[in-house]
């Protein structure tokens, strides 16, 4: 038997949000205009990291996806207590551009080579948004490489060592604070290649 479709089934509005994300004409991460709202992104690599060369925005970037997915919300939306409106604020836009100061730094990797699209969402449907993209194209650096959406510690904060992240992308001053891993760059930029094969086979 058939199920009747349902619009505002949760799996309806997740994939209707993927859909109007891609809409989007993709921009250079490092050209993002000022916006207001909170909401969703997905940022794509299109340059030559040897362990990235599956990864191509094209005619076929549905299907190759996003390299990283994040989310955005409005002051005080992860504790789920006095939550101001994202509609005014620009902690989007502000999200996104960190990501770009942080691209700067790093030694091997060249801003010119990442775009982003990005979805205004209603705050209450933000966490469904980015759990949809993330489902439908387990992007590399969510689901393998962690640490790329780490900030600074701060002094006094400092726990754990080094992000994988960090090890295949060295640069980013905080991330020398942390002491190394015991895997090597190489190593993990052997995972990367392999987990990329596997997922766009």
């Amino acid at each position: 038997m058939t199920e009747p479709f349902n619009p505002l089934a949760m799996s309806s509005l997740a994939s209707s949000m993927i859909t109007k994300i891609l809409e989007a004409e993709p921009t250079l991460l490092d050209n993002v205009p000022r916006f207001t709202g909170a909401g969703i992104y997905a940022i794509y690599y299109v340059g030559d990291f040897p362990a990235y060369s599956a990864l191509v925005l094209g005619d076929s970037s549905e299907n190759v996806g996003p390299i990283y997915v994040g989310k955005a919300v409005p002051s005080g939306g992860r504790r789920g207590v006095e939550v101001s409106s994202g509609a005014g604020s620009t902690v989007l836009c502000t999200r996104i551009r960190q990501h770009a100061v942080s691209l700067r730094t790093v030694e091997n990797l060249r801003i010119d080579d990442f775009l982003v699209r990005w979805l205004v969402v209603d705050d209450i449907w933000i966490p469904l948004g980015e759990s949809a993209l993330i489902r439908r194209y387990k992007p590399l650096w969510n689901a393998l490489i962690d640490g790329f959406g780490n900030h600074d510690p701060g002094s006094g904060r400092l726990q754990g060592i080094r992000s994988r992240w960090d090890t295949l992308h060295p640069g980013r001053p905080f991330a020398a604070k942390y002491p190394p891993r015991t895997e090597t760059a190489s190593e993990i930029s052997q995972e990367a290649k392999e987990y990329l094969r596997s997922r766009l086979a």
